[in-house]
């Protein structure tokens, strides 16, 4: 589990191709440069919202494996060396909870429409899938790329406003957002169990 609060910013260094079973591709293995200290195999990170296990660590990086699955639901398969990363190591029990329950399972991919600044924030407007806007409220929590942000607004059907303080801009990959721009996205945790349970009173 995570809290979409943003450690640190690393960067890919390799990207190779895993062949599965002897079927061809079975997904993406990537290095990605860290200041992590301690890291361990098996851990979780969330690697821009995805959580990924940590497989291999060496002196200021670690190894994860994107498998076909993965691929399938997240941008992974179209990063490249040289690639930014929002990073965020497993939470533990005493750590603060400066964000929202993020689980680390991408809903979606969503698309950036607009980009304006707004005195000392900049609000982005994000068109995010159904499953997402369906659990979705005001005032409520998104996860963007892996960081926790709040619902700034609701503009229009399918699209999320999120607001971004200088901080966030400065310490994520969020600042270099432009129109037209891929995120992840993840939508509140609580959101799908209320919409669940709604269902299954039908």
């Amino acid at each position: 589990m995570f809290t979409g609060i943003v450690s640190a910013l690393g960067r890919i260094e390799s990207v190779s191709s895993n062949g599965g079973s002897g079927t061809g591709d079975g997904g993406r293995v990537l290095r990605i440069r860290a200041p992590y200290r301690g890291l361990k195999k098996g851990e979780s990170i969330a690697v821009n919202g995805a959580c990924l296990t940590v497989e291999k660590v060496a002196k200021g990086s670690f190894t994860v494996h994107a498998v076909r699955t993965t691929l399938g639901r997240t941008l992974i398969g179209g990063w490249q060396k040289g690639s930014a990363v929002n990073l965020e190591r497993a939470v533990r029990a005493a750590d603060l909870m400066g964000g929202h329950i993020v689980q680390g399972h991408v809903d979606g991919v969503g698309t950036v429409e607009r980009v304006a600044p707004a005195d000392d924030a900049l609000l982005v407007d994000v068109r995010v899938p159904n499953e997402v806007e369906e659990t979705t409220v005001l005032h409520g929590a998104i996860t963007v790329d892996g960081v926790s942000l709040t619902v700034n607004a609701l503009p229009r059907a399918g699209v999320v406003q999120v607001s971004l303080v200088p901080f966030t801009r400065e310490h994520t990959t969020l600042g270099k957002l432009e129109q037209g721009d891929q995120v992840h996205v993840e939508a509140d945790v609580l959101g799908k169990y209320v919409r669940q349970l709604c269902r299954s009173e039908r």
